[in-house]
């Protein structure tokens, strides 16, 4: 069961790689690549694509793993509240965030997990919405928020302010060029880690 509650965590931090990647605009502006990336700049980008899809590349660090374990998929957006990730290789996995639930299906089996019965776990997918509709003052009511960098090379350190969901992940760290995110780096709070490089899906 302890292992199965870190999974709301998980599906939630590549959500949040999601909401970069998926609601960006396909297209930069040249003329912006040295001026200063502020946050309230970010969330307004983040706030103007309301679904998409990317493809994702994902290398976990695990302590109980001898070598890094590799994967790969696709990210799924649909607003106002409906998250997927669909993990393809080595092995199927499908996490889904809708609504209040959370599900899960992996090795033939599905597991349901009700939100509201998990305040800090509620409050880390509110945070996923809340970056989805570029609501800086309710992502700030959840993580100490960092940016640094400029349009062409900026980095967001998102870090926990519950004690509950530090003990879990200790920060997201989200790299990007203007606005198309590079990459999200998750560092759990035990010393795991992972990577993940995503690829936006142009709409048909």
């Amino acid at each position: 069961m302890a292992a199965f509650r870190r999974f709301p965590f998980t599906v939630a931090a590549a959500a949040l790689a999601a909401a970069v990647a998926l609601t960006a605009p396909a297209r930069a502006r040249a003329a912006d690549a040295g001026a200063p990336w502020s946050l309230d700049r970010l969330m307004s980008t983040l706030a103007q694509r309301k679904s998409g899809r990317a493809t994702f590349t994902e290398t976990k660090t695990l302590s109980i793993a001898a070598q890094p374990v590799e994967s790969s998929g696709e990210l799924v957006f649909v607003a106002p509240d409906h998250l997927e990730k669909h993990t393809l290789s080595p092995k199927p996995e499908h996490l889904v965030v809708d609504g209040g639930m959370l599900t899960v299906e992996r090795n033939n089996r599905t597991y349901t997990l009700a939100l509201d019965r998990y305040p800090e776990l509620g409050a880390f997918i509110d945070s996923i919405r809340a970056t989805l509709s570029g609501n800086r003052f309710a992502l700030e009511r959840v993580y100490k928020v960092a940016l640094s960098g400029r349009g062409d090379d900026w980095t967001l350190t998102l870090t926990p302010l519950d004690a509950r969901m530090l003990k879990v992940v200790s920060t997201i760290t989200l790299d990007g060029t203007r606005d198309v995110l590079r990459s999200v780096a998750i560092r759990q709070a035990d010393g795991d880690h992972s990577l993940m490089r995503l690829q936006p899906v142009p709409a048909n």
